[in-house]
């Protein structure tokens, strides 16, 4: 891969607003778009703070267990990086409401027949100072 194709403009744009719209799901508590982010196969793996869902059979139960958050949260450091078109990665730091705890989060996504899709995901929080 050439040093051209790492986040061409429209890629970059285009995985950006499907981050921040899972991030609105996310504190939607949507889960039947939540569950749409994720790549609907026996190979998605998501590691969460206290959790972990090898397969989106167990992710889609997961979503369904989970209640809505009852806090506000703030992300910090958003970092999108796209390589060519159909692959990209989003990290971000983030603040919770209800902890003093400096949150993590990292997605791998990938385009699958057009539709961009969580392949693997990352959530975890530890103390900070301040």
């Amino acid at each position: 891969m050439k040093d051209k194709e790492i986040n061409l403009e429209s890629v970059h744009h285009e995985l950006t607003q499907v981050f921040h719209a899972y991030e609105k799901a996310f504190m939607n508590n949507d889960v039947e778009a939540l569950n749409g982010y994720f790549w609907p196969d026996a190979r998605v793996t998501r590691y969460g703070i206290a959790d972990k869902q090898i397969g989106f059979d167990a992710l889609v139960d997961f979503r369904r267990k989970t209640p809505a958050p009852d806090f506000t949260r703030e992300l910090h450091h958003v970092r999108i990086t796209t390589f060519g078109y159909e692959f990209g990665t989003a990290l971000t730091e983030f603040t919770r409401s209800d902890t003093a705890l400096r949150g993590f989060q990292s997605q791998t996504w990938v385009k699958l027949e057009g539709v961009w899709r969580i392949a693997a995901a990352h959530v975890s929080m530890i103390d900070w100072p301040n």
